[in-house]
């Protein structure tokens, strides 16, 4: 069964900040979600603290983002997720490979996975960009960014079908194009709600796939920019998948 989160980027953008993790879960969990994407302790204690406390308001988190790449392996290992974010320093595609590989490696040793996120203006951003990367990178999974992708011209249901053995979660987000003649992308427009937008990024083709599928794993709603308050769109992104039948 399908983990319905939040990749609360956007609300970090809205609020300023993070002030209050577990309110904003109990915020979440009050319109229908399961969890947010990251856990993000300062210390041992502190996972152990804020896990706890989500666990006992039902709420649950898909991975670990600690003060090092290091500890989030092992704090997420020790919290039996899936997997990590990549985090490494390579500012070219060849670079970028091969210390992903090693980061692999590492979270293979803990028994995890480490997750390509592909987004817009990164080094895996384009469909060529990031079937290259699967190829170069076997050992890593892939989050799949609905939104990114397709803005990018990417192909969103023949890449999950492609690569669904290797899917460790997904993102879903609309897109509002503004002004399509920018080179930058966060110039061209911004992401929006599910169902919101004036671009196509076909979320519901995506969710009929992962339910025919039976995938298990977490599928987060990201919006990375709000224009109201955040649990507002949030909670119609939240009705939009209920629509879908999840």
């Amino acid at each position: 069964m399908m983990k319905i989160g939040v990749a609360d980027y956007g609300m970090f953008v809205w609020e300023g900040g993070l002030f209050d993790y577990e309110q904003r879960a109990r915020d979440l969990k009050a319109i229908g979600y399961d969890g947010m994407e990251r856990l993000r302790p300062a210390t041992e204690a502190d996972a152990l603290n804020m896990a706890s406390r989500l666990n006992a308001l039902g709420c649950d988190f898909a991975t670990v983002e600690a003060p090092t790449a290091e500890l989030s392996i092992r704090w997420a290992a020790a919290f039996r997720k899936d997997y990590v974010w990549i985090k490494v320093t390579g500012k070219t595609f060849d670079d970028y490979c091969r210390q992903v590989n090693v980061q692999a490696e590492a979270c293979e040793r803990w028994g995890l996975k480490v997750a390509l996120h592909n987004h817009l203006g990164s080094l895996v951003e384009k469909q060529d960009e990031l079937d290259e990367f699967m190829r170069r990178c076997p050992k890593a999974a892939l989050l799949l960014d609905a939104g990114h992708l397709a803005v990018a011209g990417g192909d969103v249901i023949g890449t999950a079908e492609r690569y669904y053995d290797r899917l460790i979660a997904v993102h879903l987000k609309g897109w509002e194009m503004t002004h399509p003649e920018k080179e930058v992308w966060h110039e061209r427009g911004y992401f929006c709600e599910i169902g919101g937008g004036n671009f196509p990024v076909p979320n519901a083709e995506l969710v009929a796939l992962l339910k025919k599928r039976g995938f298990d794993k977490w599928v987060m709603i990201e919006h990375d920019t709000h224009l109201r308050e955040p649990l507002l769109d949030l909670k119609l992104s939240r009705e939009r998948l209920r629509e879908m039948g999840v």
